[in-house]
This record gives C-alpha cells, structure tokens and sequence, in this order.
C-alpha cells in the first residue's frame, strides 16, 4: 500500500473520530454508557464510509505446487509392428506409468504420433509414415513455456518431414529417445530413392534416377532391373563393398503408348538378406499425347512473372513461355492460354488478334497497368479509375463453385497492391477472391473469372503473388496448395469443356503411401453449390471384382471421401446422385509400396543425435529402469512453488458495506428506542 493512501486513512480515521465526538461527547445531553455506543457505531460508519472513497488496495499472494510435466511421445507407425517391437513398446509405457514415484514426481501427458500427432488414446501401430519432426515440433509450442522433458520412444526412423536431429537444436525442453529395434547391422540392399517425373509425352524418352545403398561389410555383387509387366526394360550390374556404399543409377525409358503405365524397379537382393520387402519398388508415369502451352506476355519485369512460371510448370503438362507482346504475336497459334500481366497500349495488336481468334486470357493488373485502355477493349469489364493506390488482402469466397478449391484459404496472406476501386463486369462473373481493407471485405472482386462468346476469361487486380506463394511454403513447408491453386485455375481457363453440375477432383494414380483423397463439388440447376446433395462413391477393384459403395461426406465446400485404407490395385469408380440421373466416373490405380517396411534397424546415430542436441540422453527398453531412476534423480525437474499477487481494491469487498449498515441501523434504533429521535 503506497504512503499517500496511508495517510489519507489516518486523516479519515482522524475525521470519522472528530465528526462522532462532537456529535456525541461534546455538550452531549446524552449521558452514561449510551453515549459511548452511539460515539463508536457513528465513528465506524463515517469511517467505513470515508475508507470507501479512498479505496485503497490490498495485494494477496496464493501459494501453489506445480509439478513439472513427462511428456511421453509414442511412435504409432507400420515400421514399429514390423521391426516386431509393438508389445516393447507398450511394455515400456506401462513400466513408467505403473512407476509411483513418476506420478508423483510428474505430471504425464501422453501422445502417438504418425503423419500428425494426437492424444495418445488407442494404439495400433497402423499409421503409414511418421512425423518426428513435425510431432516434436508441435510439443515444444505446446510445453514451451513449462518444465517438460519428453520421453520419445521411437525407431527413429522418419518418412516425412525435416529431420528431426537437426531440427531438435532450437528445442527447450529435455528430449529422451527410448530406442525400438534391432541394432545389430546386417548386410542389406535396398532401394533408398526413386525419382521420376509424374507425366511424360507420347514416342519421349523419360528419365529415371535410382539411388541405392548397401550396408555391410563384404564383397558383394547385384543386379537392377526395371520390369514393365513381364518384360525387362533395363539392367544393370552392381558391386558394394564398405567403402562403396551407395550408387546413383540414371537411365531413360522409351513411352510408346498413351496411358497410365505402370514399372517394378528391382535390385536382386543378397541370400542372406533379412529385409527383401526393401529390394523393390513399383513407380508409374502418365502418357499424354500433348502439352498445353501458355504465354505470360509482359511490357515490364516483376518477381511475379517467375512465380506464375514456377507454379503452372509444377505440373508436367504444361509449358510457359514469358514474352514481349511482339514476340508474343510472332508465335500466337502456338498457345492454348494468354496470361496478359500488367497490360498497356503496347498490348493493343495483342488484344485484336484475341478478339478475331476468340483466345481465353487471364489479366493481372497493377501499378504498370493502363486502365482506360482495359476499359476500351471487348474484354466485358470497366475499371473505376481512381488514381489511389491501397494494400488490399484476399479474402476466399466460399460459395465459388466454378471449379474445386481446396487445401487453401488464404488467411493472413500478403496484400497486393492495387488501385482503388474495382472492375465492374459486363457479364455475370464468379469472384473467386475478395478484397478487403483491415479486416472488413470492400465488396470488390480481387480475382474472378466469367465467360462470354464460347471464351473463359479471369482477372487478378493486384501485383506481389509472389509473396502468397512464400506464405504457402512458411505455413506448409511445401508450395504444392498455391501451386495446385494456380494449376486448376489455369486448366479452367484452357479447356473449353462446358460446365458440369457434378465436378470431382482425382489423381490419375497414387504411390503406396500418398493420402488417397477423392473430392466433388455439386450444383443445382442455377450452378448454385448444394450443400444437402446425397453423393456416393461406387468403388470397384479390378483385380479382385471387389465392389463397395462409400458415401461422400461435406468438407466446407466440396465433398470428399478418404480411400488412403484401400489395398493397391487398380480401381473403376462412379460417383453419383442418390435422387439425380448425374454421374461421373474415372479410374485411378494405387501402386504397392509401404515406406514404412523399408527399415532393418533403429535409426540409433539419429536418436543419439537428438539427446544431445536437447540435453538428453538415449535409452534401450532393457534399460529402462536406470531412465527411470535418472529422471527421478535429476534436479531439473523438482516441483516448484510459485505464487500468484491479487490485488484486491477495497471497495470489491462487500462485507465493509454491510459493517457500514448495520452500524448505521444500530444508531437509528438505539436513538428511537431511547426517545432521541
């Protein structure tokens, strides 16, 4: 309590005993005991009431233990099962959580983990690639800022993600690697990569990289072999010893025929191997028999031309040339597409010659762009010019239906920078973005697309998509939503197929371990999304005559169903209306891989790795017993008592308003009853 207030609650007392007094006792007719009550119960009222005024503040501290938290990390994917250390594993948690003097010591939190991390609850040693990274990286912002060691039994051995030794250097928290699996080293060959381009173009050689490794310590010999059905396509013979471990294998293959076509890359295991499930691997490529070609035609440069370039070449089949409008028109009819950045006068030939040959365009304005001569061509838009320019941020609008959009939101992405105002078509338009100004949405379309006269056309008001596609990398780690964003916006425009009620989204085939996710958008008959359709998938396996008929559940605005549990094989399947006669069918094929079966032993140098790079220490399940009585013996972990300050102010406590009513009642009922009043 500060030394004002002190004396201001002197002063008070000082003022309610002065008032009392001479109220009471100075020239009081009031005689005896009587007096002297009256002088109190008057005193304590003035007093209280004077208190109240000042209110003055009073701290009060709380006093609480919190133990500190065991966070236990359980890897819950294939490769556990089949290095046969399911029931270790388990064994291994229930020895710690059986422990008494753990659960007093600590708090225990527990979790699985495979591709995403969740609570731990039931465990099956199911999932199909594992997370380390991504597991450890969530538990060190969950527990960043409580004392949590984490005991993280795995086999170390990780399909997904950064790695997680290295990752583990920014880590506060204390991590301990229980280690499952075998550490013995047997002589093994396998197969350690493969990588192939997912598309390849008809009477093209496409290339294949194969990166094996051996570990062991003897002479050995080998063979590869890349099978298509019963027939070799390529061979070679290989020798490993301890000083060469690895090889880089490259070679092209011949596409003769349209189609998905389907390879068995094989390395001719040793006798004595013990994993051979590691020695093969199936992969595919898709043959087309063309390859869309688009122009990006510029009159300035901009980070935003390689971007658009990058994203819609990550898909195989198609080709991006970046030009100027007359290199442009030198070569016209060797486009399906027109991307028209940031157009001007110097565009005018290119804007006739898109009006005799009827071409879709996609325009993306911004600082360079000349908005009257936009508003003068037939392209069905006028721009309200302003001359101002503003940061506008993209908001999704979830009722767009043109095409499938998913994976992406764009929540707190970049701004772009625009001019005031907004393009108002001529034509009815489907926004697919929405600009908006600190949070509130403006009402202008920042991207859309419309249609008229058999062409597709889109417009993007606004320079620095660049900056979204680094914003997908920092969210994801990986470019791969923008880019497919951009992709299926680039396919709608180069295709002049008519719309469909009925729209699903596939891949033509899946590797072993990709999440096989099939999704469809649904329209009523004014092409307004229906979010009460009744879809179903009818799923047939080619290779068994097995069929099955799956519903398509609501995901925001499409409709999706998760086949990721299906065995590999080749697979027809509908999808279709449970009151309508709309329907569209497809085929993909799942190629037989499990990444998580590709492992022989522990990945014990990894695991080691990240004790010490967290101020850990490793352990066997033998030893878990000496883990145990570490962990109860390490001082960093001891329960600590803390404090929590409440700072009360007076006026919160009611009981000084009762003592304050109750004296006052007192004195008024002493007074009457004794004829004072």
């Amino acid at each position: 309590m500060q030394t004002e207030t002190i004396i201001y609650i002197i002063i008070a007392g000082i003022a309610a005993l002065s008032l009392a007094l001479f109220q009471y006792i100075y020239k009081s007719k009031i005689k005896g005991f009587l007096r002297y009550v009256l002088f109190s119960l008057r005193a304590l009222a003035i007093f209280g009431i004077l208190l109240l005024l000042i209110n003055p503040k009073f701290e009060s501290a709380t006093y609480f233990n919190e133990k500190p938290t065991l966070v236990i990390a359980l890897d819950n994917s294939e490769s556990i099962k089949y290095l046969e250390q399911d029931s270790v594993a388990l064994e291994v948690i229930g020895r710690i959580l059986e422990n008494p003097k753990i659960q007093r010591r600590f708090n225990v939190d527990q979790y699985s983990f495979g591709k995403n991390i969740k609570v731990f609850d039931s465990i099956s040693f199911s999932e199909r690639q594992s997370n380390a990274s991504g597991a450890l990286k969530q538990l060190q912002e969950v527990y960043k800022n409580k004392t949590a060691p984490i005991v993280f039994i795995s086999d170390g051995n990780q399909t997904l993600g950064s790695d997680y030794s290295y990752v583990a250097n920014t880590f506060n928290q204390p991590v301990y690697p229980l280690i499952l699996g075998d550490s013995t080293v047997y002589s093994d060959l396998r197969i350690k990569q493969l990588n192939v381009n997912r598309y390849t173009f008809l009477k093209n050689r496409f290339p294949v990289e194969i990166i094996l490794s051996y570990t062991g310590e003897e002479y050995v010999n080998s063979e590869l072999k890349i099978w298509r059905g019963n027939s070799v396509v390529f061979r070679k013979q290989l020798q490993f010893d301890n000083i060469k471990t690895s090889e880089i294998v490259n070679t092209t293959l011949l596409a003769n025929s349209v189609g998905i076509k389907t390879f068995r890359v094989e390395i001719v295991p040793l006798n004595q191997e013990k994993n051979k499930i590691n020695n093969y691997k199936n992969f595919a490529v898709e043959v087309i028999d063309q390859k869309t070609n688009i122009a990006i035609v510029y009159d300035q440069l901009h980070p935003d031309l390689g971007v658009l370039k990058k994203a819609i070449e990550s898909n195989e089949q198609r080709s991006v040339s970046i030009l100027k409008p007359n290199e442009y028109l030198n070569q016209i009819n060797d486009f399906q597409l027109v991307i028209l950045y940031q157009p001007n006068n110097n565009f005018n030939m290119i804007l006739n010659q898109i009006k005799r040959q009827n071409l879709n365009t996609f325009i993306i304005t911004g600082s360079g762009t000349d908005y009257e001569f936009i508003n003068n061509t037939h392209l069905k838009v006028l721009w309200e010019i302003s001359n101002q320019t503003e940061d506008f941020q993209p908001e999704l609008n979830r009722n767009f239906n043109t095409f499938i959009i998913d994976n992406i939101t764009f929540e707190d992405y970049p701004p772009l920078k625009s001019e005031f105002g907004g393009f108002n078509f001529l034509v009815p338009a489907d926004v697919i973005l929405y600009k908006t100004v600190n949070g509130i949405n403006t009402g202008d379309a920042m991207l859309a697309t419309y249609a008229f006269d058999n062409m597709k056309h889109a417009v993007l008001v606004g320079e620095g998509i660049w900056r979204w596609r680094a914003q997908t990398y920092l969210d994801t780690e990986s470019f791969t939503d923008f880019d497919n964003f951009i992709g299926k916006l680039i396919q709608y425009l180069s295709s002049n197929k008519k719309r469909k009620r009925l729209n699903v989204d596939y891949k033509s085939f899946y590797n072993g371990n990709d999440d096989v996710i099939i999704s469809a958008q649904y329209f009523n008959e004014n092409y307004e999304f229906d979010t009460k359709a009744s879809l179903n998938i009818q799923l047939k396996n080619n290779d068994t005559s097995e069929t099955r008929e799956i519903p398509l559940l609501l995901d925001g605005s499409n409709y999706t169903v998760d086949l990721s549990a299906i065995d590999a094989g080749e697979y027809d399947f509908r999808i279709s209306h449970s009151a309508e006669a709309i329907s569209f069918s497809g085929q993909f094929r799942i190629l037989d891989y499990n990444v998580e079966q590709q492992f022989l032993n522990a990945d014990i140098s990894k695991l080691n790795l990240l004790a010490e790079n967290t101020d850990g220490k490793a352990y066997y399940p033998s030893e878990s017993a000496l883990f145990i009585d570490e962990l109860l013996t390490d001082n960093r972990y001891s329960t600590i008592q803390k404090s929590t300050k409440n700072i009360v102010p007076l006026i919160d406590w009611k009981y000084l308003l009762g003592i304050i009513a109750i004296c006052l009642f007192v004195e008024w009922f002493l007074r009457k009853y004794n004829g004072l009043i």
